[in-house]
């Protein structure tokens, strides 16, 4: 593939490649879950040229993740609520990670503390 542009988008996790249909069979869901997952927010696929919904693998991971939720007996808001949940999370620990790590840094070591 010499195609650097296409190579970009096949590398990107967030590049919205997967058709709806595409997207369902491969995570084992119908076409319907995965409207509502943009029903509650969780999900903005991106969209094509006609106006179809195109999925990336980072929004199929979290879809995954809520058909996991949803077969332990969680309705499809509440899953998509806990994922969301999970998502802020692990966002607020690895800035967590971050700030300790600055925090740790030597005094005389500026460059470290103000990163």
């Amino acid at each position: 593939m010499n195609d650097p542009i296409l190579r970009g988008a096949l590398d990107d996790a967030g590049y919205p490649a997967y058709t709806m249909g595409s997207a369902a069979g491969m995570i084992g869901v119908t076409p319907a879950f995965l409207r509502g997952l943009g029903t509650h927010g969780l999900l903005s696929p991106g969209r094509s040229d006609g106006g179809h919904r195109r999925y990336s693998r980072d929004e199929l991971t979290l879809a995954s993740r809520v058909r996991d939720v949803t077969r332990e007996g969680m309705s499809l808001a509440a899953a998509c609520r806990i994922v969301e949940l999970e998502q802020l999370l692990a966002a607020a620990l690895a800035e967590l990670a971050v700030l300790r790590q600055q925090l740790a840094a030597p005094p005389g070591d500026d460059d470290r503390r103000l990163a």
